[in-house]
């Protein structure tokens, strides 16, 4: 980083950083509830995994809808607009009573989630060299990590001293927090009052580094059917798939395996918890870094991205043994999903960097859209098909470690499956120009 030409980008990534561990905090706060839940509204697996298929459904519809939307009116007004439903929605589930009620308040939550990703990674395109996207995406998408981390810190004591309806209406009123920081700081890198012009001339030098490729600047209009059309897009689109089921998983299903295996409750949860997603803090901003060092030595920007993931697809395999090593020891387990985690914040961070390797900047919301629905809908389909049916089924027969070695090992080998089908498709990087 180049400090002498200015530091503002920073500024601008550290917002969206603060916005994205809110969006995590919000969305993780149900998984701590579980068992309060469970135990007040008298819920079983099966209830629970329709509410969380409640979120994933219309988060991908959200998606859907959300890239195209912020590409149309800007990031700035976007952003705004989806945080702000989206901490209404946070709050609104502390007057749910019953499942049908979760459902909805979820539902609604996951509609206005979708923002947060398509906008995010608009801004960081917006405001950042190509060289620096994955360093910038993985500092920002380390938020996800640390309101994991908050969550299981602050929640189960919340509902202790306060309630489980407070854990919500405290959580949700963040947001409303942040949009007064966002709307008086935030504007486009050419209009911010703050700016160098040598900061300016330096984000938008945005060529990539020892390739002979220039990015068109035409303001170009891409339509959803157009850009289905590019295998770019289904390489993202599928990557997105594979692989992001297995962070709803972690999210949704960790505690639920930690007191299931070891016997953890409520505040119990918080430091094995918190260990898991501070492992994946490392790993969203180490996963960043690594490409951004092997530029630095003179390898072409897409060719350093692609290395890199393939390293961390390697990375999580180790997760097969999780359960092994978790009945001689319970941390040896934890480490392990540590890990996991933090390779697949490390993949993210460049996963989503890819976009902008490949689409102009008037495209980048809408492709993230369709490659964060596609992603919603891999897990809404786990949810469904798989972790419904398979965690109702095993624990009813008491055997739910099988039930989940059966998930850490999908965990282990979707990230070398989505590696080379994204190779398949695109084993050079080529931008869309046309």
């Amino acid at each position: 980083m180049k400090k002498s030409i200015g530091n503002v980008r920073w500024t601008i990534c550290a917002l969206i950083f603060v916005a994205t561990t809110i969006n995590y905090l919000d969305r993780a706060v149900i998984s701590l509830l579980k068992s309060t839940l469970t135990k007040e509204l008298k819920w079983d697996d099966g209830d629970y995994a329709n509410v969380e298929i409640a979120f994933k459904l219309s988060y991908a519809i959200g998606l859907m809808f959300a890239g195209r939307v912020i590409d149309k009116i800007g990031t700035k007004r976007g952003y705004s607009w989806a945080t702000g439903l989206w901490s209404l929605s946070a709050m609104a589930h502390a007057f749910a009573t019953n499942v049908v009620g979760f459902a909805g308040a979820r539902a609604a939550l996951g509609l206005t989630e979708a923002g947060n990703f398509p906008a995010a990674i608009k801004s960081i395109a917006e405001w950042f060299p190509q060289k620096e996207r994955a360093l910038a995406t993985g500092v920002f998408n380390s938020g996800t990590n640390i309101g994991a981390i908050v969550a299981p810190l602050s929640v189960p004591f919340i509902v202790v001293t306060l309630g489980w309806q407070w854990a919500f209406v405290i959580t949700g009123s963040l947001g409303f927090i942040w949009l007064i920081y966002w709307n008086k700081y935030y504007a486009s890198p050419s209009k911010h009052p703050k700016i160098t012009p040598e900061e300016l001339a330096y984000i938008n030098s945005d060529q990539p580094v020892m390739e002979d490729i220039v990015e068109p600047s035409t303001a170009k209009k891409y339509s959803w059917g157009k850009l289905l059309g590019y295998k770019q897009t289904w390489a993202f689109a599928i990557g997105k798939f594979l692989t992001d089921p297995v962070w709803w998983f972690y999210l949704f299903w960790l505690p639920d395996f930690l007191e299931s295996q070891y016997g953890l409750k409520g505040t119990q949860i918080a430091v094995p918890v918190a260990v898991v997603y501070t492992l994946s803090v490392v790993g969203s901003v180490g996963g960043g870094y690594l490409p951004l060092k092997l530029v630095s030595n003179n390898w072409p920007n897409f060719k350093a991205r692609k290395t890199s993931m393939l390293l961390y697809a390697f990375l999580v395999i180790p997760i097969l043994f999780a359960q092994y090593l978790g009945s001689l020891n319970m941390w040896l387990a934890v480490l392990v999903i540590g890990i996991a985690a933090a390779a697949h914040q490390a993949w993210s961070a460049n996963i989503f960097t890819t976009v902008s390797d490949m689409f102009p900047r008037q495209a980048i919301g809408t492709v993230t859209g369709i490659g964060g629905m596609f992603g919603a809908f891999g897990g809404l389909f786990l949810s469904l098909f798989v972790q419904k049916d398979l965690f109702v089924h095993y624990r009813a027969i008491h055997q739910i470690e099988t039930a989940y070695y059966i998930m850490f090992t999908w965990c282990a080998l979707c990230y070398l499956l989505a590696w080379f089908i994204m190779h398949l498709l695109v084993p050079k990087v080529n931008i869309i120009e046309d």
